[in-house]
C-alpha cells in the first residue's frame, strides 16, 4: 500500500483556503483541521487540558469544569509571552493528536490546514509538501466586507496583523492563486490533483 502524501496548506485570511478544502475532500482528500485538533487539545478529556491550567489558573475554567477559549484569548493574544507559553503547550499535543488522525485515514491525500503551519515546526515536518492559497489584497478585503460584515478599517486591521503572504509564497511547493473567479481556483486544483494522484 502506497503511503498517503501529506499536505500542509496555509494562508493568509480571506484568501479561500475553506472553499480549497470543500473542493479537495470531494476529491477523495481527508482534511485535518490543526485549529479543531488545538480545541480537542485543550478540552476536558484532551492532553493539554491539565498543562494549560497549570499555566494560567483556575480562573479560566467554566462552571463545569471546561476552559473558557474567550477568557484564555484574553490573556493571550495581549501578551506575547503567554501566547508563546500556551502555543509551547498546545502545538506538541496538536502534533500527536495529527500523527494519529494521519495512521488512521485511509485517503491518499492527507491535508493539514493550519493558518502557523510555517511558524510550527513538529506540523511542517510530517507534511510532504505546503500549499500556500493566495489572493491580492483588493479580493481579500472585499470577502471580508461581504461575507464576514467587518468595517473596512476592521477589515484592513485583521489583514495587516497577519504574516507577509510573500514570506509564505517564498516557502510554498505550490502556489493557488484565488483572486478571481471559483471556475479559476478549481481548474487549478484539478491540475494539481492530477498531478498528486500520478506521485500517488
Amino acid at each position: 500500500m502506497h503511503r498517503p502524501i501529506v499536505v500542509g496548506l496555509t494562508g493568509n485570511i480571506a484568501t479561500g483556503k475553506s472553499t480549497v478544502l470543500v473542493y479537495l475532500r470531494q476529491k477523495g482528500a481527508h482534511i485535518i483541521d490543526a485549529d479543531q485538533l488545538a480545541h480537542q487539545a485543550v478540552a476536558l478529556d484532551g492532553p493539554a487540558y491539565d498543562q494549560v491550567i497549570d499555566a494560567f489558573g483556575a480562573g479560566i475554567l467554566l462552571p463545569d469544569g471546561a476552559i473558557d477559549r474567550r477568557a484564555l484569548g484574553r490573556i493571550v493574544f495581549g501578551d506575547p509571552d503567554a501566547l508563546a507559553r500556551l502555543e509551547e503547550i498546545v502545538h506538541p499535543a496538536v502534533f500527536e493528536l495529527a500523527k494519529a488522525e494521519f495512521a488512521a485515514a485511509a485517503a491518499p491525500v492527507l491535508i493539514v490546514e493550519a493558518i502557523k503551519l510555517l511558524e510550527s515546526g513538529r506540523l511542517l515536518s510530517l507534511c510532504n509538501e505546503v500549499w500556500v492559497v493566495t489572493a491580492t489584497p483588493e479580493a481579500q478585503l472585499a470577502r471580508l466586507l461581504q461575507s464576514r460584515g467587518m468595517s473596512e478599517a476592521e477589515a484592513r486591521q485583521r489583514m495587516a496583523a497577519q504574516s507577509s503572504q510573500a514570506e509564505k509564497v517564498k516557502r510554498a511547493t505550490r502556489v493557488i492563486d484565488n483572486s478571481t473567479t471559483s471556475a479559476a481556483l478549481y481548474a487549478q486544483l484539478d491540475v494539481i490533483w492530477n498531478d498528486l494522484m500520478r506521485d500517488a
